[in-house]
């Protein structure tokens, strides 16, 4: 008998107010990286009608002309005319940036007698399937694919009228751990008031969801395009906007775990970013390698302390070898204190901005170098297994 199982992920355009955060903390990251990789940078984004605040700890040699950042941020996204609630040109712009905590400090920063310590405590996990060829799972790669179609859409005027808000949600049902068919499909839209329901809704299924869904759609699909009627009031009038609030969308979208904290805003000495970043390399090259169909892999850190406090891997029972074999191999292979991790995926580089929308994660892009698969020859030779052919389901 067949088992039937639904799983539902979402995703938003860089133009929801908690993306528009992400995207501004990240620019101010990437900026001071730029002139001192050693930056410790821990900011957060604030935006709502008309204003955006931006708070945090900073220790730099550099200087980030803040205001211009998130203007420059506002206009790329397309955040240029009042009527979608802020714009570039007229935006109230509120800083308070103050310096990083020497207590902190002295537990991070390298010395002659003692490795880089953790930026904090926490647990990090790091997710792999075979679903797709990104080796992601298939709910969140959808949902993704759909939120950037919005944006495309809107910004080569395909569709018109539209602002930068939006959202996609997408239920797919599983047949014996296998995508088959979309259940239903979510979008939100924010559009200006003369567009006529009806067509509106119209060009997004015509637009967006066809050309994504493709051959997952069937006529027991539902779709639900602006569920209340209209979306006129958006973006950061709409609902305020906060960093680090979207780190499901971020990640897995709910398939895998997640850990304590977010990543946007935060430079690679904090192990919530950094250590999530090398627990998914881990992780996608057990998959590479055929060691397990799918993989979830946790670490934890202590703050100050170079050495993961632990190492624990879950296949779900797809793993070809004993799992304790997986961990000696992960540590054997992965050495995963913060100095390895950010020397190993060479993070002191201006690469963040562009992980803040659309998932940090299964990104066909040579800057985010934690989707490498260069492990995973390795990992199979020790593991004693013969090539492995990875069959992807979609």
């Amino acid at each position: 008998m067949v088992k039937i199982e639904y799983y539902t992920s979402e995703s938003v355009t860089e133009g929801h107010p908690d993306k528009l955060c992400d995207q501004i903390s990240d620019a101010i990251v990437d900026d001071l990286i730029a002139q001192d990789p050693k930056s410790r940078v821990a900011v957060e984004s604030l935006t709502t009608t008309g204003t955006v605040h931006i708070a945090g700890e900073v220790t730099t040699k550099g200087w980030a002309n803040v205001p211009k950042i998130v203007r420059s941020t506002l206009r790329e996204i397309g955040y240029t005319n009042p009527e979608f609630g802020i714009d570039c040109e007229d935006a109230g712009v509120w800083v308070s940036i103050h310096g990083q905590s020497p207590d902190i400090a002295q537990g991070v920063n390298e010395k002659t007698d003692k490795e880089q310590g953790a930026g904090d405590q926490g647990m990090m996990y790091g997710f792999a399937t075979n679903e797709t060829p990104e080796l992601m799972p298939f709910p969140i790669m959808l949902a993704h694919k759909l939120t950037r179609r919005l944006a495309y859409v809107r910004k080569e005027g395909i569709v018109k009228g539209l602002g930068p808000d939006g959202k996609s949600q997408v239920s797919v049902e599983y047949h014996d751990s296998k995508p088959k068919r979309l259940n239903a499909v979510v979008i939100a839209q924010q559009h200006t008031d003369h567009i006529p329901e009806v067509e509106l809704k119209q060009q997004i299924i015509e637009h967006v969801i066809k050309p994504i869904c493709g051959k997952f759609l069937d006529e027991k699909t539902k779709i639900h395009i602006n569920a209340t009627g209209k979306f006129v009031i958006g973006g950061p009038e709409g609902d305020t906007g906060v960093t680090g609030r979207k780190i499901i969308v971020d990640t897995y979208g709910g398939i895998g775990r997640h850990g304590g904290g977010c990543f946007s805003g935060k430079d690679p000495s904090k192990v919530d970013r950094s250590g999530t970043y090398a627990a998914r390399y881990v992780a996608k090259n057990i998959v590479a390698a055929g060691l397990a169909d799918k993989c979830e892999v946790q670490l934890s850190y202590a703050i100050g302390v170079a050495e993961p406090t632990s190492i624990n891997v879950d296949t779900f029972g797809t793993n070809k070898i004993p799992e304790e074999k997986i961990v000696e191999l992960v540590k054997k292979n992965f050495k995963l204190t913060p100095k390895w991790i950010v020397e190993t995926l060479d993070l002191l580089r201006p690469i963040y901005k562009k992980t803040a929308s659309y998932g940090h994660f299964g990104r066909n892009d040579p800057d985010f170098t934690w989707e490498k698969t260069d492990k995973a020859e390795v990992l199979r030779k020790d593991a004693g297994l013969e090539k492995a052919e990875i069959k992807v389901e979609v």
